[in-house]
């Protein structure tokens, strides 16, 4: 357990000049554990529950007795609610944290917020929203896992255990928007991910993962770091209830950008089989990244890793990037640059021109006009890409 003084120093808030803190929590109700004394304690476990907006119990039925014409009548039909549903709870959740703000100016000219006293009914919209995203920090010791009663209860919940406010080389161990415009566009396009085998670059906590684990046959979730891993493999066991589901399997493997080839050394944690290898290039049609283009040189080893796996796939294969648009102020340009967008669109530029007597890749952009089904705010940074590598024959 945590003693008080230990405690007292969690709620402190005291970042160090290279602390990176995600973007997903900060309109949660629960914000007294979000400012943790990292410099203190280290870097705390947090578990969060992010309600899928939409109920998972139907999948199996779904999956197994459908025809072609009354499965396009269903899509069309939950599509509709599904929409509606989730822009209801995204308007009602943008009140809620605009409600009772009065922007006012002081004596001197500043900006003066004033926050208006909750009421009796404003408690009750924050207990509903308690239900749907909140985190909790685990204390030593403890366990995520619960009881199979409470466990068949959350069929439409993830649960990630993640940290906060991490040095930027542990910012994998974060959760990321990107990840859930991605979860959302897996879900939209549910049938056309079915029985695929499916790799992710740069899994981090195995958001997207476990997502496209609920309707693809196969998942290789892959990242650097046994400690990176360990926590992922561990989410994918709690969401094991959303998974079993739709039939999928998610194996948690090392991909290291940075080397040539994968490791297949048995002693070494997260590596991979010569079956599992052969199995990826046989049958991988689909790979995906969400927002791990933060860093250039990052960037070009994984555009390198692509280039190189889908020259070692037997089909064509169709890859999905999602990104946030981070705005920085440098020195360098005297201005507001998006430095790390711009060095991946320029990645992707090239890609697309590359003169390979092999493969042709395209690239577009997807619209972001499809349904949410996670609860986060889809920022006008936020961007999805598709590249479509194809075999010339």
């Amino acid at each position: 357990m945590v003693d008080l003084a230990e405690k007292e120093n969690m709620d402190n808030l005291t970042f160090k000049s290279d602390t990176v803190l995600s973007d997903v929590h900060l309109h949660c109700p629960n914000k007294r554990h979000l400012m943790v004394r990292l410099n203190a304690v280290g870097q705390p476990v947090f578990l969060s529950y992010f309600k899928l907006l939409w109920n998972t119990d139907n999948w199996a039925s779904e999956k197994n007795v459908r025809e072609a014409t009354t499965e396009k009548e269903h899509q069309c039909r939950s599509g509709e609610e599904l929409c509606d549903k989730g822009r209801n709870s995204l308007k009602n959740e943008r009140e809620l944290n605009t409600k009772g703000l009065e922007a006012l100016l002081d004596d001197d000219g500043d900006l003066e917020v004033v926050r208006r006293p909750q009421s009796a009914s404003d408690l009750e919209v924050e207990d509903l929203l308690r239900d749907k995203v909140y985190p909790v920090i685990l204390m030593r010791g403890e366990d995520a896992f619960e009881d199979e009663e409470q466990e068949s209860s959350c069929s439409d919940v993830v649960k990630i255990e993640h940290t906060m406010a991490t040095p930027l080389e542990d910012v994998g161990k974060q959760v990321w928007r990107g990840a859930f415009l991605l979860a959302d566009y897996i879900l939209f396009k549910r049938d056309v991910f079915r029985s695929c085998t499916v790799l992710e670059l740069g899994g981090g906590t195995g958001v997207a993962s476990i997502i496209m684990g609920m309707v693809a046959k196969r998942v290789y979730c892959t990242d650097v770091g046994e400690d990176l891993l360990a926590m992922c493999e561990h989410n994918v066991a709690l969401n094991k209830h959303l998974i079993e589901q739709g039939r999928g399997e998610i194996k948690v493997k090392e991909l290291d950008w940075l080397k040539d080839e994968f490791c297949t050394d048995p002693e070494t944690p997260y590596s991979w089989s010569e079956a599992e290898v052969a199995n990826l290039h046989d049958h991988c049609t689909v790979i995906m990244a969400a927002d791990v283009f933060y860093d250039d040189d990052l960037t070009d080893a994984m555009f390198r890793t692509l280039y190189r796996i889908t020259h070692n796939l037997k089909n064509s294969c169709t890859v999905y990037f999602s990104i946030e648009k981070r705005l920085n102020f440098t020195l360098r340009h005297m201005d507001v640059t998006c430095e790390a967008y711009n060095h991946f669109r320029n990645i992707l530029n090239d890609l697309e021109s590359l003169q390979d007597r092999k493969m042709k890749y395209t690239v577009e952009p997807i619209k972001l006009d499809f349904c949410q089904f996670l609860i986060y705010e889809r920022t006008e940074q936020l961007e999805l890409w598709k590249v479509i590598a194809e075999w010339l024959t």
